[in-house]
């Protein structure tokens, strides 16, 4: 049998499989991504985007394709036992750059392998791992391809991206330990003739004489008029107690996800539910599919082995409330892809992958925990205050502050601090840009970043030191941009490397103020300043101070953002050698130094 080597085999072309190929690919890793489907199935199972993963999909530069084929998740309509109980609309602070959003499982497969065939890779369909066995060096898979022959492919490591009946996790022998709920419940894809506001999920439920709910009915809108994605319970004449069970069991007693067989819900049966709980008549019509599933709630006990590594629904299945499964599961390929591409280029810490487990582990047993919760006493049996709670939906408040890769946070300190989310801000003008730009434009298709806030001509002068000695230890895989505080440089400040008697923010003549009003105003535009090697330096004026505000500088500071958005570091004032050896000490968990 022929071997085929690369630096990554993953297994599962779902949107956590098409993350992790399509993060990889972004970082210069090779890959490949094999799946035992011939197709993408044409089933809206996961249809809650969250604001986080907009934000992720922002950072690999592919948000645009999403936000075109998605629609807003403006909020919910709750009813009980017939009448209307009042309406939940999904607001985030202004800062916050997305908001929720429903697209079908299957577009969402779409955009991101259009977005990895950019980089010349495509899905292995009909492709089908058997068997893998590995070493000190490498994973050698052996594989069924579409037309049943058989390969052996050698690559660095193996992620299984494989679902909840992951043959990876399964080989590995990991533990997946929880239960399955006992309700089974129908999915459909319907057209609904209703006058209810678009953009808003419906949830109605029956309770039975003991308070507990009989009956329900889920709505969450689609794109396409009218279009849903409806869940409700199961009739007696489907239910697995008289109908054989098949495919969510496959034999390995996890029962979890669409079933295939003889148990396919008709039209009938959506109509029976819209009957007795829809808010006021309407017509079920257009059905595209429908199915029964069954919910399980389950962690594995270790989401790597070696060389071998799980993601997604094969580490952590959960209720859908609040849509949290799918994202978290990208948010899972993200953190990996970045760390294995940095070693596979031979420039990560030895323990970097570690930290895989170590920070993405906690979060799929909190998320398991809160979904299993949420299921038994909804979402208004959280305790924290509304905006809270809509922020953890979003997952805006993921963070890894005990993470042993990020750097030591500081007490009492105010703003975001390492581990925690870079957030976005505007109002940053300068260089070409003719409009304001945001700091996620800037950090857009970028690996590491370091954010440079200098409010003094001292902290200007810093940055160009501190810009080189980043580049330098991480061998120029760092990129620097510096964000000046209104004021800084205006006054014909010399600043960091120049040698022409013109400020390096400006391009002014010493003493001068560009397009200003007079001595102190800031200049309008911004260009930039140079490093010690004499390398511009991209610098952006925080012109409304957002910036400043949001990450509650107080002075100027330097930030460590990880290519998944990430705080690695926070370091302040801006001084040469004290920040370039601050950041150093970070960038040694990081990087091999």
């Amino acid at each position: 049998m022929p071997v085929v080597d690369t630096d990554v085999l993953i297994v599962g072309a779902g949107p956590v499989g098409l993350t992790a190929a399509a993060e990889l690919r972004r970082h210069g890793a090779d890959c490949r991504i094999v799946d035992r489907l011939p197709a993408r199935l044409p089933y809206a199972k996961a249809v809650g985007i969250q604001p986080r993963t907009l934000e992720i999909w922002d950072r690999m530069g592919m948000v645009r394709d999403a936000l075109d084929a998605a629609v807003p998740m403006r909020g919910q309509l709750l009813y009980a036992d017939g009448a209307e109980q009042g309406r939940i609309d999904f607001r985030l602070p202004p800062e916050v750059p997305y908001g929720f959003a429903a697209l079908p499982q299957y577009e969402t497969e779409r955009v991101v392998e259009e977005h990895l065939a950019r980089f010349g890779t495509r899905v292995e369909r009909g492709t089908e791992l058997v068997s893998f066995k590995q070493d000190t060096v490498g994973v050698l898979s052996r594989i069924v391809t579409v037309d049943g022959g058989e390969e052996e492919v050698r690559s660095r490591f193996l992620v299984g991206c494989d679902g909840a009946h992951s043959v990876v996790r399964k080989t590995l022998g990991l533990t997946f330990e929880g239960a399955a709920f006992p309700e089974e419940y129908m999915l459909a894809d319907v057209e609904l003739d209703w006058s209810l506001p678009p953009g808003y999920g419906v949830r109605a439920t029956h309770h039975g004489d003991d308070g507990s709910v009989d009956d329900l009915l889920v709505c969450i809108p689609l794109p396409g008029r009218g279009r849903y994605r409806v869940s409700m319970l199961v009739p007696p004449e489907l239910s697995a107690a008289r109908q054989p069970v098949g495919d969510a069991g496959r034999g390995d007693g996890v029962a979890h996800g669409l079933e295939t067989g003889q148990r396919v819900p008709g039209v009938e049966h959506i109509q029976a539910v819209l009957d007795r709980l829809s808010p006021e008549p309407t017509t079920a019509s257009a059905m595209r599919w429908s199915s029964v599933f069954r919910i399980s709630h389950r962690l594995v006990d270790k989401y790597a082995d070696g060389r071998v590594f799980i993601a997604g629904d094969a580490a952590h299945i959960h209720p859908p409330t609040g849509a949290q499964g799918m994202n978290t599961g990208i948010q899972d390929a993200c953190n990996l892809a970045w760390k294995l591409a940095l070693t596979v280029r031979g420039a990560a810490h030895p323990r970097l992958l570690d930290s895989y487990d170590s920070e993405r582990r906690p979060v799929g047993e909190e998320v398991v925990g809160r979904t299993v919760r949420h299921a038994a006493e909804g979402v208004k049996a959280d305790p924290d205050d509304f905006t809270t709670v809509m922020l953890r939906e979003a997952q805006l408040l993921v963070a890894y502050p005990d993470s042993p890769v990020v750097g030591p946070g500081t007490p009492g300190l105010q703003g975001p601090a390492p581990g925690d989310r870079a957030p976005d801000c505007g109002g940053l003008t300068g260089g070409v840009a003719a409009v304001p730009l945001r700091l996620y434009d800037l950090l857009r298709d970028r690996g590491h970043v370091l954010l440079l806030h200098a409010d003094s001509a001292a902290a200007l002068d810093a940055c160009g030191e501190i810009a080189s000695g980043v580049r330098h230890l991480t061998d120029g895989q760092a990129t620097a941009l510096v964000l000046l505080a209104p004021g800084t440089g205006a006054d014909g400040g010399t600043g960091t490397g120049t040698d022409t008697g013109t400020s390096p923010v400006t391009g002014a003549e010493p003493g001068s103020v560009t397009a200003g009003t007079g001595a102190g105003d800031v200049a309008e535009t911004v260009g930039y300043v140079t490093d010690a090697d004499g390398r511009h330096l991209p610098a952006f004026l925080d012109s409304r101070g957002e910036f400043a505000r949001g990450y509650r500088t107080a002075g100027s500071t330097a930030f460590l953002v990880r290519p998944d958005g990430y705080l690695d570091a926070r370091v302040a004032p801006l001084a040469v050698p004290g920040t370039v050896a601050a950041l150093s000490e970070q960038l040694a968990r990081v990087f091999r130094l």
